[in-house]
């Protein structure tokens, strides 16, 4: 077997902590196998590397390897992708495809964001699985592969079977083995290694001095909470070395750019470990605390005011209204109480702009998937 430093070095894996070498140790002695391998851990934290390394020491490594983000293809398309489809299947569909499951054959296929397949494709999965056996949209004739499967999500699978959104037999048959890939805030002593490895990296392709942090802004980034983990690192890097003129970082600076959505520090984090699907909401209601302290503050102030009443409107907001005497109008709306979804709504238009409307990175910043973020955005009429 081969050493993980091999390993590291030539899949370009930066890191030491304890639970990254676990996990690349437990795909090393896996890989020659055929175990079928789920790969677990939030958006951004490397997750692909694993199937990589699974494909490379394996018995199949001279046939195809074959990547497919699951929550990237559109629900209508996402059989076809998979699974091929015959001339005429559907409107558009001018001649035979094959799918990746045949293009695989013999190889390896890794399926990200798994937890996002439609329930009607968890069962054609499920007969691969089981039997090696699939049809082609369109088709009744059977088709056999032999393809070696190694999935990866980043959302709560046994939560997802709870609420009937992905099978049972399904995810016991993906989960064989299951690797676990930790946060980039879980590995706080591997987080100045990697942004000197991107400043440098940065520094070379585009022909300038690497930048580098001050005392005070490494220790700020070391106990940052990191949502979008190295990808949003690896992001931070590249932005501060294009567009600062001095390359010693400050504080301030690394503040200003660190997206004010995310104010975690390493209490909060030591305090709400946050599982990646509820990053969304607890990034808003991290931003609702401070509105409800100021309208606590506020109802403290009100509740010296005689003669006021409250109630409730049809939206759930809080009305107060006072006697005209006090305040020379019949009834005045001090304050409404912003919804969750008002809040939500906000809070993906802010990322989306930020973003110029890239809706993959935009998604990869709010911690959920592409389909995800298109469905919200078409929900809210983004």
């Amino acid at each position: 077997m081969e050493h993980i430093q091999n390993i590291k070095q030539r899949f370009r894996i930066i890191g030491n902590d304890v639970s990254l070498n676990s996990a690349l140790e437990r795909a090393m002695q896996v890989a020659p196998t055929e175990i079928t391998v789920l790969v677990i851990g939030e958006s951004g934290v490397g997750k692909e590397y694993i199937p990589k390394i699974i494909h490379h020491l394996s018995p199949r490594k001279h046939y195809s390897y074959i990547a497919v983000n699951c929550g990237a293809i559109p629900e209508g398309t996402i059989d076809s992708e998979l699974f091929g489809h015959e001339k005429g299947a559907f409107t558009g569909a001018t001649g035979d495809r094959k799918g990746y499951f045949e293009v695989a054959n013999k190889g390896t296929i890794f399926l990200d964001e798994v937890g996002e397949l439609p329930l009607t494709t968890q069962v054609r999965l499920l007969r691969v699985l089981e039997s090696g056996e699939f049809f082609k949209v369109g088709s009744s004739q059977i088709q056999k592969t032999d393809v070696r499967i190694v999935a990866a999500t980043n959302s709560n699978m046994l939560e997802s079977i709870q609420k009937n959104l992905f099978r049972k037999d399904l995810y016991y048959r993906l989960n064989t083995v299951q690797i676990d890939i930790p946060s980039l805030r879980a590995r706080k002593s591997d987080i100045g290694l990697l942004f000197r490895k991107f400043s440098q990296y940065f520094a070379e392709k585009y022909n300038m001095p690497p930048i580098k942090l001050c005392q005070k802004a490494m220790s700020y980034i070391e106990n940052y909470h990191w949502p979008g983990n190295i990808r949003q690192l690896r992001n931070l890097a590249e932005q501060l070395s294009v567009v600062e003129k001095q390359r010693e970082i400050t504080l301030s600076r690394i503040k200003e750019s660190l997206p004010s959505l995310y104010p975690f520090t390493a209490d909060s984090v030591l305090k709400n470990d946050f599982r990646t699907e509820c990053d969304l909401l607890y990034k808003i209601l991290f931003d609702l605390r401070k509105d409800l302290n100021d309208i606590k503050s506020l109802i403290m102030e009100l509740m010296h005011i005689p003669g006021k009443k409250a109630s409730i409107d049809r939206k759930g907001d809080t009305l107060y209204h006072f006697p005209s005497h006090d305040l020379n109008v019949s009834e005045t709306k001090i304050f409404t109480h912003e919804s969750l979804q008002e809040k939500e709504i906000k809070c993906i238009r802010k990322v989306l702009n930020r973003n110029n409307g890239k809706r993959k990175i935009a998604a990869s910043e709010l911690g959920i998937s592409e389909r995800t973020l298109y469905r919200k955005i078409k929900q809210y009429g983004l």
